[in-house]
């Protein structure tokens, strides 16, 4: 099952950053309970041992050792006072200061919403990047810099999350990696009885009644007396009995006879060009002929003769011919990105896109990833940037959208779209007033470990993230008709974290920029 992933899941990095810091600092309020604990235990330990030898000596002649007046008053002493001292040390509670921490902190935690988001971002990696469980589990992932494994616990979670939403495909890979890794004889609290529960009705709702049968059998030898079980054993052989008295009556109708029971294999998808799309961010796509590749270039662009461009012009790089995709190298600095981040940084929230019927901006569960944006008037990095877009492209900037600044976390993505509106939704950018979206612009704000790739999928183009550099493309055609080609998508991020920035150019403003041509494809 493919999963439109829920609006909690990816968490912004800087929150997931410091989510890290604010573990660290609760280990460390941890540990110092633990020592306190320690001290505790020391004390009223040591206590012990010297009241222990002197006992040990009083009992072996009570009269005589109180017959000492010293200990005559030590003893009087001890009962009445130390010993009540001793109940106030072990009845002190040493958890206040790191209960007080937790509470503090608790505030900030992610909820079960998130936890459910974050597997079933994990649930998408694993199908769009081709990956098994085991490969998962085991953290063999490209460009990791922190292995990390995944115990049985996680494993039957990630099942127990794809049970909740019906997807049984997935159920059934994640449990059966859980068994074998019980099987391969890792410590657990969670035990196969469990395990097997679940993946045997996973694997009779996707059709096989045989290995459910199985399966259930096998979990009855570990728990005769399982309820759910013996009731599921009784309905499985009663459905394979049905569907061999139905064969016999009509052997030469088998199919219609069984029993209808779904398809093994993952749900159906909303999404058409699911699977080109996930073979282009693999790398998996069309490659283009020799003959088309000799037509692509690299060049040096001063902008028409710009004169900010004309002694260090830009260098270009064509990535695709139809739709023509321009990367520009070494666009902008290092420095330029950080500040673009530090000012977008306390404002990102939830992603957005245009509601094609009303015209607003609003949340899909589409597009996962957070985003600000910022106006050229408020920094001028942010308008030098703006007039470095519009020297290049020869487009004007002043009817254009703000920068808009977005950051991928793990699993964050935006499925295949078109950036400007179709003829079906002609109030997409009313409210702007500036016609539709002619060309975009993509500044990539950081390298990505793994994924994150620019997919085109209706031309089988893929462009990948590099730091400092900028794509661009018209997404309307010279006469105003929009350029179906241009359909893309931001593959989801599998290790690393993306930054990116866009700028949305419109039709108003451009009419002597970009004439119109007689022609609806020109």
């Amino acid at each position: 099952m493919k999963y439109k992933v829920s609006t909690l899941v990816i968490w912004k990095n800087k929150i997931m950053t410091d989510l890290i810091h604010t573990e660290k600092d609760l280990v460390t309020s941890l540990k110092d309970y633990i020592k306190a604990e320690e001290d505790k235990l020391e004390q009223i330990k040591k206590w012990a041992e010297k009241l222990d030898r002197l006992t040990s000596t009083a009992t072996k002649d009570p009269e005589g050792f109180v017959g000492h007046p010293v200990n005559a008053f030590k003893l009087m002493k001890r009962l009445n006072t130390e010993w009540s001292e001793l109940e106030n040390l072990v009845l002190k509670d040493m958890s206040d200061g790191f209960i007080s921490n937790l509470t503090i902190q608790r505030q900030y935690f992610p909820n079960d919403e998130d936890q459910v988001g974050a597997a079933k971002a994990l649930l998408r990696l694993q199908d769009t990047y081709n990956l098994d469980t085991d490969t998962i589990s085991k953290g063999n992932l490209p460009g990791v810099k922190h292995k990390s494994f995944l115990t049985v616990e996680d494993c039957f979670e990630l099942g127990k999350v794809a049970y909740t939403e019906a997807d049984y495909y997935h159920t059934e890979l994640w449990m059966e990696q859980a068994l074998r890794q019980l099987d391969d004889g890792e410590v657990s609290t969670i035990d196969k009885v469990s395990v097997l529960d679940y993946l045997s009705y996973a694997v009779y709702q996707q059709g096989d009644l045989d290995k459910a049968l199985l399966l259930t059998k096998k979990l009855l030898e570990l728990d005769p007396e399982h309820q759910r079980a013996n009731g599921n054993l009784k309905y499985f052989e009663y459905i394979m009995a049905k569907e061999k008295d139905a064969n016999k009556s009509a052997s030469d109708d088998q199919s219609d006879q069984k029993t209808t029971l779904k398809k093994k294999g993952a749900a159906v998808d909303y999404l058409p060009e699911r699977q080109k799309y996930e073979m282009l961010c693999r790398g998996e796509g069309i490659k283009m002929t020799p003959r088309r590749q000799k037509k692509l270039f690299c060049r040096y662009h001063d902008g028409n003769r710009n004169p900010k461009f004309i002694l260090a012009p830009a260098k270009q790089e064509d990535e695709w011919d139809k739709p023509r995709i321009i990367r520009f190298h070494d666009i902008i600095s290092d420095a330029e990105i950080e500040i673009v981040k530090d000012l977008a940084k306390p404002r990102l929230s939830r992603a957005t896109v245009h509601d094609p019927e009303t015209g607003k901006l609003t949340t899909a569960q589409y597009r996962v990833s957070k985003s600000a944006w910022l106006s050229g008037y408020e920094n001028p990095v942010v308008s030098r940037i703006n007039m470095r877009i519009q020297d290049l492209t020869g487009l004007d900037v002043s009817t254009a959208e703000e920068l808009q600044v977005a950051n991928y976390g793990v699993g964050g993505q935006y499925e295949p779209h078109f950036d400007f509106a179709r003829k079906d939704e002609p109030d997409a950018f009313k409210e702007l007033g500036t016609g539709n979206r002619i060309a975009t612009w993509l500044f990539y704000m950081s390298d990505v470990s793994a994924g994150g790739a620019t997919v085109f999928p209706e031309v089988g183009a893929s462009v990948w993230p590099k730091k400092g550099t900028a794509v661009f493309w018209y997404n309307l055609f010279a006469s105003g008709e929009g350029d179906y080609s241009t359909r893309h998508a931001a593959c989801p991020v599998l290790v690393g974290n993306k930054w990116v920035s866009n700028k949305w150019l419109h039709e108003r403003g451009q009419e002597f920029r970009r004439p119109c041509t007689l022609s609806e494809l020109e």
